[in-house]
């Protein structure tokens, strides 16, 4: 089947959602459908940070764990987190115990707290970078774009971290930027209206 993969109902899924047993409902409720809320848009941001050099699978397994730890991606809370806090997360073995990661998702939140008082929202600023109609690559044959490189580009100068193109490009995958489901993906069709419903912030 190439790039699909047969489903537990027998319809055809994008493969790499078959490489766990966690990744199917992530694929299917969650994976390219276009995201407006704030808090959501961070946490993926954050997490995308974490993953940089570990897979997702990691990630996923403890995604709870760090919603509990950084208060559900709470900007305005974690903005006014301490060294106190980036110790306590340092003893949290729920998450990534890294100290350049943790500071990076505080970092951030200030960032982010600054971005959201120029632009009004974190989203619409993203969404600023969502390439046009007909301008994206084949699904999931690059892991780079001249939209996530730009993004990149823009967070970077604000000051934000751990945010290289291609975690960029992951989060903008995820959040619904692109469509990157594969072609004969059941999901695929369902993100395309998601899309075509979804009021641009």
């Amino acid at each position: 089947m190439g790039e699909l993969f047969a489903g537990p109902d027998g319809g055809a899924r994008c493969r790499w959602c078959g490489a766990a047993p966690e990744f199917l409902h992530y694929h299917d409720a969650e994976w390219g459908f276009p995201v407006v809320d704030d808090s959501r848009l961070f946490e993926k941001i954050c997490l995308e940070g974490f993953q940089s050099g570990l897979s997702w699978r990691t990630i996923l397994a403890k995604r709870e764990n760090f919603r509990r730890a950084f208060h559900d991606f709470d900007i305005e809370r974690i903005a006014r987190f301490s060294e106190r806090d980036v110790e306590r997360l340092l003893h949290d073995e729920g998450i990534v115990r890294h100290r350049g990661k943790i500071e990076a998702v505080i970092n951030n939140a200030r960032c982010a707290r600054e971005l959201i008082a120029s632009e009004g929202s974190l989203a619409r600023f993203v969404w600023k970078f969502e390439p046009s109609p007909g301008a994206t690559a084949a699904p999931q044959s690059v892991t780079t774009s001249a939209e996530a490189m730009a993004l990149s580009k823009a967070l970077k100068k604000q000051g934000w971290k751990f945010v290289g193109p291609t975690t960029v490009y992951a989060f903008m995958q995820a959040m619904g930027l692109v469509n990157d489901h594969s072609h004969g993906c059941v999901v695929r069709a369902r993100v395309e209206s998601a899309r075509s419903r979804f009021k641009r912030p």
